[in-house]
Order: structure tokens, then C-alpha cells, then sequence
């Protein structure tokens, strides 16, 4: 795979669902386009945004198929596939069509807290069941462990498909780190909105961002702006667009990011259990951003 089809802004796709909280096609569609239209690079299908642990294998093909039908070939496609077994993530990988995919996002294993040993013996059974490039996924947040730097350079030395990490930790010297480590053609990818400029600017490759899925024309031009070293222009973006992330994030994901989409008319705002909708408070201010958000370099 040409690994420049990763670089710059992609988004990790929100499973947009009617009021019944059945998969809503139309609205899956309208959102592929909505990225498509406005300058996003690739799409990230079933990712943990897409809350992907609520989906069952029927409604995984759907989306799956949907998403795939719906961009025609126009940009790049990753799928997430990632989960703390991993012998059955193997058997799911080996198992899977995986010919409309340019490569995978797999996150590090969530909940059984492995040691790094453990974490380097995992990603290499799933670098050994499948030739697709793969990238790796830190966010110590949600799988209370962290990919540590040492670990990442050992499998992206050892691995030729294993091509890059959407890094999430949060912790912008462990991002410079990764950066500096790790081999040059290796991909550090921002996996946090709010520090995709700082990482670009210090050498990353780009990010894969959920707010970029609500306003991909602004994100995309302040990733781009940072890949050519504009940094003054950039930041301007950042200052304008940074109120919305805190937001979108303030009570959990995707539940923000589906209020915007709400509010855009491109979803409704619908989550599946355990995950619930933003409150009215929070509703109304982003509905306000929306509605006086100026965009205007």
C-alpha cells in the first residue's frame, strides 16, 4: 500500500442510527458524502466511534457494505478490528474479506491490562495472520494500558506491515518520541483532536479525528496547513474550532459528535446502551457553535 494515502485527516466514522436505534443507511450515506465532499483524505470503518461493541455481525456487514458501496473507490478505507482476545481477533482477521481495505486499525488489548511483552507478542500474532498493513491503536484511556515507545519501535522494526500508530496516549512527549524513534517511514498518527496540530507541526503524519467528521472542511485545511509548516494559519483554525472539541468530548464519545450531526441534519443523535445522549445543556451549546462558527482563514 502507498502509505501517502494516510497522510493528512481521517475520520473515524460514527454508525448513525434511526429512532429506533436501528442502523440508519440513508444517514450512513449522507455522512460518507459529507466527508467526501469536504476535503477528508480516508474513512475509518468501525471504529470504537462506531460503536462497533454494540453492533452485531449482521449489522457489522451492513455497515460494512454501505460504507463501501457508498464511496466508490473515492478514498482509502481502514477498518477497525481489535480486541482482547487474540486468538479470536486472528481467526477474525484470517476470516474476513478484506479486499475493499487499504489497511487495519487494530487498538491495543482493552481491559486485561498485558504487560509489554504481552502487548508485542499480541500485535505480532496479528501482524503474522494478515499481509494488510496494519495500525497500531494507543488509547491507555479506554484500555487502561499503554503501548509503550520501546514496544512500538520493536514491532515497527520487526514488522514491515505493521506501518504506523494512531497514538492517543494524550502525552505530547511520548508522541515526539514516537516520532523521533521510530523509522522514518513509520506513521505517527494524532488519535486525540486536540493535539493533532502540536503533533503534525513536531513530524506526525496527520490524525484520525472525530471532529473532523462534523466540520471536515476547517479540520482538513489546519492538517494540511500544518503538513506544509504553515503554522500561524493553522493555529488560527485550532483556536477557532478547539471550543468544539472540548465539547464533543465532555460527555463521552460519540455522544457529542452525533449531537453535532444532529444539529447539522445528517443523523439523529440516537446511541445504544451503555452510552446515552448529551444532556440539553451541552445539546444547546454545541448547536450554538454551530450556528456562529465562522470559518474564514
Amino acid at each position: 500500500m502507498d502509505r501517502q494515502k494516510l497522510i493528512g485527516t481521517g475520520v473515524a466514522l460514527v454508525t448513525p442510527f434511526d429512532d429506533n436505534r436501528n442502523v440508519d443507511t440513508k444517514a450512513l450515506r449522507n455522512i460518507v458524502n459529507h466527508q467526501i465532499d469536504n476535503g477528508i483524505d480516508y474513512l475509518i470503518v468501525l471504529g470504537t466511534t462506531a460503536e462497533s461493541a454494540t453492533l452485531n455481525a449482521e449489522e457489522k456487514a451492513l455497515v460494512k457494505n454501505v460504507i463501501v458501496e457508498e464511496n466508490r473507490g473515492r478514498l482509502p478505507l481502514v477498518i477497525g478490528m481489535g480486541s482482547n482476545n487474540t486468538t479470536a481477533l486472528v481467526d477474525d482477521i484470517r476470516n474476513t474479506n478484506l479486499s475493499d481495505f487499504d489497511a487495519i486499525l487494530s487498538v491495543s488489548p482493552f481491559y486485561n491490562k498485558p504487560t509489554q511483552d504481552g502487548i508485542f507478542a499480541h500485535f505480532e500474532a496479528i501482524a503474522k495472520a494478515t499481509t494488510k498493513p496494519i495500525l497500531l491503536y494507543n488509547v491507555p484511556g479506554r484500555t487502561a494500558s499503554n503501548i509503550a515507545v520501546d514496544t512500538v519501535v520493536s514491532l515497527a522494526e520487526k514488522f514491515d506491515n505493521i506501518i504506523g500508530i494512531k497514538e492517543a496516549a494524550g502525552d505530547i512527549i511520548q508522541a515526539y518520541n514516537l516520532i523521533q524513534k521510530t523509522p522514518e517511514d513509520f506513521m505517527v498518527i494524532s488519535g486525540d483532536d486536540m493535539m493533532t496540530l502540536p503533533m503534525v507541526l513536531g513530524g506526525g503524519q496527520g490524525v484520525i479525528s472525530v471532529i473532523a467528521q462534523g466540520f471536515p472542511k476547517a479540520f482538513s485545511d489546519m492538517v494540511n496547513l500544518g503538513l506544509q509548516g504553515k503554522s500561524q494559519v493553522a493555529f488560527k483554525i485550532h483556536h477557532k474550532i478547539a471550543p468544539a472539541i472540548e465539547m464533543i468530548f465532555e460527555q463521552g464519545n460519540p455522544a457529542g459528535i452525533k449531537s453535532v450531526f444532529k444539529h447539522l441534519e445528517l443523523s439523529t443523535d440516537k446511541l445504544r446502551l451503555p452510552l446515552i445522549g448529551v444532556n440539553e445543556d451541552l445539546d444547546q451549546r454545541l448547536k450554538n457553535f454551530i450556528e456562529t462558527f465562522d470559518y474564514s482563514l
